[in-house]
């Protein structure tokens, strides 16, 4: 009988196979997105030499409530000014195997307003 594999190893699967085709290069770092039920994080992360360059999550920013569509909006634009901060203007978008929907496709939209180009 075939053991039913959880969502989130359904997710690592699907995060695994768009990693194979995305890469983070010192021109085009990759923005991450981790997202918990409590709490969202970005990173934006040069692969070729394994350093993240920016990140910012709703932990640090102490929001109240990390969990919803408005903290997402705060950490996408709070990593994006951290970036352009750093002269990184152009990124790769890695919504981390997850749909993008709901907090993923907020803070891809922040970022976006706030001035990243991808």
């Amino acid at each position: 009988m075939a053991k039913k594999l959880s969502r989130n190893d359904v997710r690592v699967r699907r995060h695994l196979r768009v990693r194979k085709k995305i890469s983070g290069t010192p021109e085009c770092p990759r923005l991450n997105v981790f997202r918990s039920n409590k709490n969202i994080h970005a990173q934006i992360i040069d692969d070729v030499n394994g350093v993240t360059l920016a990140s910012a999550n709703s932990v640090e920013l102490k929001l109240e409530n990390g969990s919803n569509i408005e903290a997402a909006k705060t950490v996408g634009t709070e990593v994006a000014k951290r970036a352009l901060a750093k002269n990184i203007e152009v990124v790769v978008f890695d919504r981390g195997g997850y749909i993008y929907h709901g907090r993923v496709k907020a803070l891809a939209e922040a970022a976006r307003e706030a001035g990243l180009k991808f």
